[in-house]
């Protein structure tokens, strides 16, 4: 897969982060003449270009998640616009860390306290405006529609850019990976439900926050093979409930990442916080009990 390029499409920009976007990067988008920024967290060279030579007048963050945050630093006088359920990280350390699971292991917990302040420049801001479903934003050269898709956090939005027909749909993004729903507050019914939604807007470009990033053929496939990753994480755990499981033993048979990788601390709670869900939604189903700090098929 080659790294994409930039590449505008009437006033919308793609701007593609480095690596292909792969965390921790994430490509960015600029609509050009309104001068606003979605997601500061591409090429952080590039985004000081921007800056510095075209201009940036306010940001729109697609959710409140680290890897689309990191060069916020660089804009700090600017208004910033998300959804009201997402705004709380931005606002305050605490708040973000709170956001994610840890396992109650403190130690985890300060990890990502200093990789939040070193590697991803974090500063508290205030919101200036909030972004909701529905609302039609008339800019004086595309009408952007808001589209409230939660799931992979409780307040994710995507964007439609009617007259060029570009939908930029956030961590909706349709790698092999498959969906993330590890904070907090993550839903796996919710990412399903909005990751359908967004495959039927009528759209001509499909933009996205990593890897690929940008398509100009409708997806196809693409939408089925995504979701099919939440039902093989979900029948992979059922076959191992067939015994009893404690709960590490459910994050060391890797689903999600398929072996253990370092950072441990970051790779660890990405594995127990997805499988995590699974386990509480099969168990709210009724198809699992747990006993004695072990769980199995009912």
């Amino acid at each position: 897969m080659n790294q994409p390029t930039e590449t505008s499409f009437g006033p919308v920009r793609f701007l593609p982060g480095p690596n292909k976007g792969k965390y921790p990067h994430c490509h960015s988008l600029y609509i050009e003449g309104s001068k606003i920024l979605i997601d500061p967290a591409s090429d952080r060279q590039r985004l000081k270009r921007l800056r510095d030579e075209e201009g940036v007048n306010q940001i729109w963050l697609t959710h409140w998640h680290e890897d689309h945050i990191a060069h916020l630093d660089l804009f700090e006088d600017l208004p910033i616009h998300i959804h009201e359920l997402d705004q709380g990280p931005i606002t305050d350390l605490e708040l973000f860390l709170e956001g994610y699971p840890y396992g109650g292991k403190p130690d985890i917990r300060e990890y990502w306290r200093k990789t939040m302040l070193e590697q991803f420049h974090y500063k508290p801001r205030k919101i200036a405006g909030h972004l909701h479903d529905g609302q039609v934003i008339e800019l004086p050269e595309v009408t952007v529609e808001v589209i409230h898709t939660p799931g992979h956090t409780p307040g994710h939005l995507s964007f439609f850019f009617r007259e060029p027909g570009v939908l930029f749909m956030g961590d909706y993004d349709l790698t092999p990976f498959g969906p993330w729903y590890g904070d907090v507050l993550s839903d796996i019914d919710q990412t399903i439900e909005s990751v359908e939604k967004l495959s039927k807007v009528p759209a001509k470009v499909w933009m996205a926050c990593h890897e690929t990033g940008l398509f100009t053929e409708q997806p196809g496939q693409l939408w089925d093979d995504f979701l099919a990753v939440v039902q093989r994480r979900d029948q992979g755990l059922r076959q191992l409930l067939a015994r009893p499981t404690t709960l590490q033993q459910i994050v060391d048979a890797r689903f999600v990442y398929g072996r253990p990788r370092e950072p441990k601390e970051f790779f660890d709670m990405g594995e127990l916080a997805i499988m995590d869900k699974h386990l509480q939604r099969l168990m709210a189903k009724g198809l699992v009990k747990a006993q004695n700090g072990h769980f199995r098929l009912a």
